[in-house]
């Protein structure tokens, strides 16, 4: 069943979209299109408390996003270094470069990336894929409750939660202990060392999407040095921070950050997304008590634990791709394996934007980059270009868009007409493929990946997902 709400891609003038917004009671900051570069060309700086300042070129980033495409042993490949080398022709000022285990059990698939003293020669090689010019970090992650290192998943949990534990199995999986965390602890300092020698300017300490660190700030009832009160669930980042610190002081701290989270959610009789229970939900960081919507109060808190860390820039997502994806990555068309958005997935983008403007207005000292742009289509430029000029992010972020148009950037700071044949229409294949075991990429538009034999494999898996649907 899909869902009939008006696709983005129909909607052909700022007029048109502005009114669909009014439909919807939304607020989305657009520009008129003759105003176009503008604002976006210029340069922004970001303050780190050790490594000092840099300087974008402009105000596009990319984001970093999960590849599964690397070695067994997690080295890149030849489809690795080809997403890089499109990450350096992109136009964008920033690379915030993808996914990076830091150690092997910590691994969201059996192909992603993992970093550490011994792999420094191939992720030099991989940084010389960008341009120099570029501003280039390393998001560093375990993957907690979500690791999948082989063929079947592997969770490390921060703590028991009823409805996740379900999902991946980890009723018998132990609780990371507070020494396994310390050890833990080593293996990013470890690794944003190796980083370091690699020549990237910065690491990101990865605190979004479910994932371990994300998980420890909600690790409310966990007792310890890593749970309980706000200073104990930034624990383990504060202890990184001050370890990178003294041992290469001239590498940048950032953070992705899922800045809020609500309840999971599953395929409700009709296909669409509903809150898998409806009592209390006390795991959701940012969230209200009952873990429907943002509650963006301690989220203040941690913004504050960042500039006392000297941390000057910050990356803002939302909830998960696992559990709640309609918060996390609006889109029209969910994963196979998911469920029809619950909403307009506008909704999703305008909630996306009104955080990330909150954080960013009462936290000057930060640079706030932005997420959700993809969905808006054809309004990127104009929505990005109000955004920047307001004072509603430092940069804008492109995630899904950057696979199926890495030169969006270039375009858009060139004043040139966007190619409509290239822009992301959120058809999810991209997520898709690797629930699947397949590669990275974007198999409808990039010609690459339509050509490739993986293709066929998602085909007819989708196939297979669709018949199980419709038999259930």
């Amino acid at each position: 069943m899909v869902v009939r709400y008006p696709q983005i891609k129909n909607i052909r003038s700022v007029e048109a979209f502005r009114g669909r917004c009014s439909e919807l009671d939304i607020s989305i900051p657009i520009s008129e299109s003759d105003v176009i570069p503008g604002v976006l060309t210029t340069s922004t700086t970001f303050e780190d408390g050790s490594a000092g300042h840099f300087v974008s070129a402009n105000r596009f980033a990319i984001l970093p996003m999960e590849g599964w495409d690397a070695t067994e042993d997690g080295r890149p490949t030849d489809l690795v270094r080809r997403r890089w080398r499109n990450f350096g022709q992109s136009g964008c000022g920033v690379v915030w470069a993808e996914a990076t285990a830091v150690h092997p059990d910590g691994r969201a698939n059996p192909r992603q990336l993992m970093i550490d003293s011994t792999r420094v020669d191939d992720f030099r090689a991989l940084r010389s894929e960008l341009h120099s010019d570029q501003i280039v970090g390393l998001q560093l992650t375990h993957s907690g409750r979500w690791a999948k290192p082989g063929a079947r998943p592997e969770p490390k949990i921060a703590y028991r939660h009823p409805e996740l534990d379900d999902r991946v199995g980890a009723h018998d999986a132990s609780v990371l202990s507070d020494t396994a965390l310390d050890d833990l602890v080593e293996r990013y300092i470890e690794a944003a060392i190796a980083t370091a020698e690699a020549g990237f300017d910065f690491v990101d300490i990865k605190h979004c999407h479910g994932y371990l660190l994300h998980e420890l700030l909600s690790a409310y009832s966990r007792p310890g040095r890593y749970g309980g009160d706000l200073a104990g669930r930034t624990n383990f980042l504060r202890s990184v921070v001050a370890g990178i610190r003294s041992r290469v002081p001239q590498l940048a701290i950032a953070v992705r950050l899922s800045a809020f989270d609500v309840r999971p959610y599953i395929a409700g009789p009709n296909g669409f997304g509903v809150p898998a229970q409806s009592d209390k939900y006390p795991h959701a960081f940012g969230s209200a008590a009952d873990g429907t919507t943002f509650d963006l109060s301690e989220t203040h808190q941690l913004f504050e634990v960042f500039t006392s860390l000297g941390i000057g820039l910050v990356s803002v997502t939302a909830g998960s791709p696992y559990y709640n994806p309609h918060v996390q990555r609006p889109a029209y068309f969910p994963p196979s394996d998911g469920y029809q958005p619950p909403e307009d997935p506008l909704v999703g983008v305008a909630r996306h934007l009104a955080v990330c403007r909150e954080l960013a207005e009462a936290h000057r000292s930060i640079s706030v980059i932005g997420s959700a742009y993809s969905y808006l289509q054809d309004f990127v430029p104009e929505v990005a270009h109000a955004v920047v000029e307001s004072g509603g992010a430092a940069m804008v972020g492109l995630g899904r868009m950057a696979l199926s148009y890495p030169h969006l950037a270039r375009d858009v700071l060139a004043g040139t007409a966007l190619d409509r044949h290239l822009v992301c229409r959120t058809f999810s294949d991209c997520t898709t493929a690797p629930r699947n075991g397949l590669v990275s990429g974007c198999f409808p538009l990039d010609p690459f990946y339509k050509d490739h034999p993986d293709r066929v494999h998602l085909t007819a898996a989708k196939r297979a997902q669709r018949d199980k649907v419709t038999k259930s």
